[in-house]
C-alpha cells in the first residue's frame, strides 16, 4: 500500500488544495514536505504530535521532511481560534523552547542516516528582512477583506479584537512556504485542520508568484483532522494536566493513564496516528471490547514515546492499583526526587513530584480534605516534610484512585 492509500485508509488526509496532484506526486515521486510549529513551550504534549506522526510516515516512505520552528512567527503568536492575543515571548524564551522542541521531534523522526529530516527556523530568513520590502514583496498580494473573513480570525474578531500585528502571521506563514519551495523545492505543507486558512494563503501566494515570475512552482497544502474530544476540545490534556512526551515532565504511570483516559470516540484515530496496526484490526478490536482497546492503546503509545520499559512498568502499576483497593508502597507508582534540604514544604513537594500541577492546586486539595499521607487525611497546607522520612517513601492519595509514592534518591 502506497503512502497516499495509507493516509486515506487511516483517515489522516482531511483537506488538500489539489488532491489529484498530491496523489500523483506521492505515487510517483519523492517529494519534500514541511510542517511548522511555534515554540510556545519547551516540549510537546500528545495533541501537538499529530502532524509529527504523519510526517513519520512520509519519512518512512522515502520523502524528505522539514520541520519549521517558528522563531519569528512565535514572537507574534498564531491568532487561530484564540479569544485573546498570546503573550509575546522573549528571545531567551524562544531559544530555550526551540531546543526542547528539537529533542521532542527526535521521538518521531530520524535526523541522521540516508534520508535525515532537517529543522529550520524562520527567524533565519526574517531577520534583516526590511518591513517595507516585505510588504512590497508579500503584503501586496493579500486582501484585508479576504483575510478578516477567514475563519481563523473569527474568534479574535468576535471576542478580543484583531490587531494588525497578529494579521501579519498569515503573511509570514505564507512566505515560509514560498521560501522553502525556492530553497528546498518543498512542494507540500502539512498541518492540522485549524491551519487550513494559513496553509491556503501559502499556496495562493505561490500561485500569484508563478504568474509574476512565469514559473511553475508546485505548492500543495494538506491537513489532517483535528484530534478533538466529544466536547470539541483538542486532545492532549487531562484533568491532571498536559500529557507531555518529555520524560522529565510526567511520570510513565501518568502518561499511560492519560492515554488510557482517551474518550471512546477518539480511540480509533489515536490508533491510526500513533500505531501501525492495520485499521481493520483496530476497528474490530474497538467493536469487540473498547476497554481492552484502550489498554492496548495506552501500552502501544507509551511504548512508542517512552520505550518498552516504561510501558511495562506503567501497565503493571495500573493492573496492581486497580486490581485491589488495598494500595501499599510495594505496588504504588513512584516518583524519586533529588532534595538537598532537610525539610521541604508539603505544597512544594507535591508540585515537584507532579502529583499536583501547582501549589495552588495542592492547597485547594488539602483545604477540601482531599489529600491523605500514609493513610491520614492532611488538613495543614503549611506542613513541612522531613526529607529523612522520604527515604522509604511517603504514600500520598488524592481522590479515589490517584496514588503516588514520593521518595528521595
Amino acid at each position: 500500500m502506497g503512502l497516499y492509500e495509507i493516509l486515506k485508509d487511516r483517515n489522516l488526509l482531511y483537506q488538500t488544495t489539489d488532491e489529484e496532484k498530491l496523489k500523483q506526486l506521492l505515487d510517483n515521486e519523492k517529494i519534500t514536505v514541511y510542517s511548522g510549529t511555534d515554540p510556545t513551550a519547551d516540549s510537546l504534549h500528545i495533541g501537538h504530535c499529530v502532524p509529527c506522526t504523519i510526517l513519520r510516515r512520509f519519512q518512512q516512505a522515502g520523502h524528505r521532511v522539514i520541520i519549521l520552528v517558528g522563531g519569528a512567527t512565535a514572537a507574534i503568536g498564531d491568532p487561530t481560534g484564540k479569544s485573546d492575543m498570546r503573550p509575546m515571548l522573549t528571545k531567551e524564551q524562544l531559544v530555550h523552547n526551540i531546543e526542547g522542541i528539537k529533542r521532542a521531534y527526535g521521538k518521531f523522526l530520524k535526523f541522521d542516516g540516508d534520508n535525515p529530516a532537517i529543522i529550520v527556523n524562520n527567524a533565519d530568513w526574517f531577520k534583516g528582512y526590511d518591513y517595507v520590502d516585505f510588504m512590497r514583496d508579500v503584503g501586496v498580494h493579500f486582501s484585508i477583506n479576504k483575510m478578516i473573513s477567514n475563519e481563523i480570525y473569527a474568534k479574535r474578531m468576535e471576542e478580543g479584537g484583531l490587531t494588525f500585528f497578529e494579521m501579519g502571521y498569515m503573511l509570514m506563514q505564507a512566505y515560509d512556504f514560498l521560501y522553502l519551495n525556492k530553497k528546498y523545492n518543498c512542494q507540500l505543507q502539512w498541518g492540522g485542520a485549524d491551519q487550513w486558512g494559513n496553509i491556503v494563503a501559502g499556496t495562493e501566494l505561490g500561485r500569484k508568484m508563478n504568474f509574476i515570475d512565469n514559473k511553475n512552482r508546485i505548492m500543495i497544502g494538506a491537513t489532517n483532522p483535528l484530534l478533538l474530544t466529544p466536547e470539541g476540545k483538542k486532545m492532549g490534556k487531562t484533568e491532571k494536566g498536559a500529557i507531555w512526551i518529555e520524560k522529565d515532565k510526567i511520570s510513565a504511570y501518568d502518561f499511560y493513564q492519560g492515554i488510557y483516559q482517551t474518550p471512546d470516540a477518539c480511540v480509533e484515530m489515536m490508533f491510526a496516528l500513533f500505531t501501525d496496526i492495520p485499521m481493520n484490526d483496530v476497528r474490530n478490536m474497538i467493536k469487540t471490547d473498547i476497554v481492552s482497546s484502550k489498554k492496548r492503546l495506552a501500552f502501544e503509545i507509551t511504548n512508542f514515546i517512552r520505550g518498552e520499559s516504561d510501558a511495562k512498568e506503567a501497565e503493571n502499576m495500573s493492573k496492581n492499583l486497580f486490581a485491589s483497593s488495598n494500595i501499599d508502597k510495594d505496588n504504588a507508582p513512584t516518583n524519586e526526587l533529588e532534595i538537598n534540604n532537610e525539610q521541604i514544604g508539603l505544597l512544594d513537594l507535591l508540585t515537584m513530584a507532579k502529583f499536583t500541577q501547582s501549589n495552588g492546586e495542592a492547597r485547594r486539595l488539602i483545604e477540601q480534605h482531599g489529600l491523605s499521607m500514609d493513610g491520614t487525611i492532611i488538613d495543614n497546607p503549611q506542613m513541612k516534610i522531613d526529607t529523612k522520612n522520604l527515604k522509604d517513601g511517603i504514600l500520598f492519595k488524592k481522590g479515589k484512585k490517584n496514588y503516588l509514592l514520593i521518595k528521595i534518591k
